[in-house]
């Protein structure tokens, strides 16, 4: 049982360590296309922006939602939570950005 527990622990690990780094990967180059971009004067630049910070927030969200199944303490728990739910609500948040320039860029098209 203890193998079992072991090796659980230690995929769980590498695969928050991948999540992570990929979530700041793209973060990374969605601000470095937002630079770009807004360099450009290109309209769209916030949308794109946006879309690229809530993909990067989901591959973070999604290591948080994995390091819940390796904490220990009741303290843990709850810190892991709070990171959960400021992370969800940024998504939320951006989304809602993401729904309100998609809508402004068709009537900008459509002008």
């Amino acid at each position: 049982m203890q193998i079992a527990e072991h090796l659980l622990e230690s995929v769980v690990s590498w695969a928050i360590l991948l999540f992570e780094y990929v979530g700041v990967g793209v973060i990374v180059v969605a601000g470095v296309q937002g630079v770009w971009r807004y360099v450009r004067r290109d309209p769209l630049t916030r949308l794109t922006l946006a879309k690229g910070l809530s993909l990067g927030l989901e591959f973070k969200l999604g290591s948080e939602i994995l390091r819940t199944v390796i904490v220990r303490e009741f303290k843990e728990i709850g810190l892991v939570g709070a990171i959960i739910l400021l992370r969800a609500a940024l998504t939320v948040l951006i989304h809602w950005e993401i729904k309100n320039e998609e809508r402004d860029a068709v009537k900008i098209s459509a002008e």
